[in-house]
């Protein structure tokens, strides 16, 4: 495990040909020549546009590279795009996707989702299981991931270990829930609650002390499950360490939202709850944000808090909603993709671009005209730099800027192993394969994951 957290342990390299990545929601820039070079500590060192492949050598002598730098050469079909970014994910889910669909969300959990994750009670299965979870989602070009897990401190200490083993980058955190759950599945008590979350923030911080990989992450599961003292509690150890992200269920559902309000009456809607509990800020990750109203949006914008939009689930997993992603965009408020598997039943961010296109495209026809549907472009923004914005993380990761750590995915369109993306064509240009992989791809054209410089796959 030590061995990923060297900070030099990654030799010089680089590659050259077709480079895609996210400038801003609406520039995706294609780089048709491209040269980048990552050094040592894993992060870009070069970027370079309309390099003559014969000129590789003296371009690196020239910017006081070794010129027998290993550099990759990628083939027509081939391009780079940044790591893909999931902002929210139940890790103790993974083996439950797909089950439970149609159900209103407070049935599905109580008779799925609860009895499910109460398993992670065994340490045993937690390692089975969350080894092949985050191989699962490393195998499919998530980089970096914001994860949930179960309410047992062993267990979620077992995901953040996983998480660190593999490389990949990820947010952990212990699920708080001291009510409205089955007596099997929920905390003995806020004190406990808050204990335990205390101790598995020092057990990340000590396996991972910089958190170069691995965050510990407060996770109130949502408002209906904690009561004021636990989230009392989450918002003092918020305010104590500056450092630490928060995630929960946002207006996910009107059901959800009734019951929050039966049981806060004193708050007019979630923004007033959370920010009064200081769980409210710019390090806040809010899922799904489906039903919220005009006050709200202006919180959001105000605190500079990040939405996780969810379109796999909010369609299929019992919210039934499509989330108002147009107007985020328009109000400069952070938004990301997550998978939400099992809620979902994808774990697949592709998919997760795939379905905020559709379903900005049905929001368009509803409302009519008035949110004008995502483009590719948009979807690909929210599931690489804007993840990264959300998760506060836009100076290390999101895009190929000089100074940026290395998260990267190769992509093979061409070829044996190409699985059954649309065929590419000698008259297809870059940004044609690039449409093709986003809207026909799968994780058998992810050649090669790289986290902060290192190979994680292929």
């Amino acid at each position: 495990m030590a061995d990923h957290l060297e900070p030099h342990s990654v030799q010089p390299f680089g590659y050259y040909g077709a480079i895609i990545h996210s400038l801003s929601p609406e520039t995706l820039e294609i780089i048709e020549q491209g040269l980048i070079v990552i050094d040592g500590a894993g992060k870009i060192a070069l970027v370079e546009r309309k390099v003559d492949r014969s000129k590789i050598k003296e371009v690196l002598v020239k910017h006081g590279f070794d010129g027998s730098t290993k550099i990759e050469i990628l083939d027509n079909g081939q391009f780079l795009i940044p790591g893909l970014i999931d902002t929210h994910n139940h890790a103790p889910q993974w083996t439950q996707r797909g089950t439970g669909r149609g159900r209103l969300l407070m049935d599905w959990l109580n008779t799925i989702t609860f009895p499910h994750e109460s398993r992670f009670a065994d340490p045993e299965y937690a390692k089975v299981t969350y080894a092949s979870c985050v191989d699962g989602f490393i195998n499919q070009g998530i980089t970096t991931a914001s994860y949930y897990g179960s309410l047992h401190g062993e267990a979620t200490k077992i995901l953040a270990e996983t998480c660190l083993e593999k490389g990949q980058r990820a947010f952990v955190g212990k699920c708080n829930m001291n009510r409205n759950a089955p007596d099997f599945y929920k905390d003995a008590s806020a004190s406990e609650s808050i204990q335990v979350t205390e101790d598995f923030i020092s057990h990340v911080r000590k396996i991972d002390p910089t958190a170069r990989l691995v965050t510990p992450i407060l996770t109130p599961r949502f408002a209906i499950a904690c009561d004021a003292e636990v989230l009392t509690g989450l918002g003092q150890i918020a305010a104590k360490n500056p450092d630490l992200p928060i995630q929960t269920h946002f207006d996910e559902a009107e059901q959800e939202m009734e019951i929050t309000k039966e049981l806060f009456p004193e708050f007019d809607n979630e923004a007033d709850l959370y920010e009064h509990f200081g769980l409210l800020n710019r390090r806040s990750i809010l899922a799904h944000c489906i039903y919220v109203g005009e006050y709200e949006m202006g919180r959001l914008k105000a605190l500079d808090c990040g939405v996780s939009h969810c379109p796999v689930s909010n369609t299929t997993g019992g919210m039934f909603g499509m989330a108002p992603i147009r107007e985020y965009l328009r109000r400069g408020i952070k938004v990301s993709l997550g998978t939400d598997s099992g809620g979902g039943y994808s774990s697949s961010i592709i998919d997760a671009m795939r379905q905020a296109f559709v379903v900005s495209v049905a929001r368009e026809t509803l409302c009519g005209g008035k949110d004008t549907s995502l483009s590719v472009a948009e979807c690909f923004f929210m599931a690489t730099l804007g993840g990264a914005q959300v998760c506060c993380l836009e100076d290390k990761i999101g895009n190929f800027v000089v100074g940026k750590e290395f998260d990267a995915l190769e992509i093979q369109t061409v070829g044996p192993h190409s699985g059954t993306i649309t065929p590419i064509e000698d008259i297809d240009k870059l940004p044609d394969l690039f449409e093709k992989f986003i809207m026909t791809g799968d994780d058998r054209n992810i050649a090669k994951v790289y986290v902060k410089g290192r190979q994680i796959k292929g």
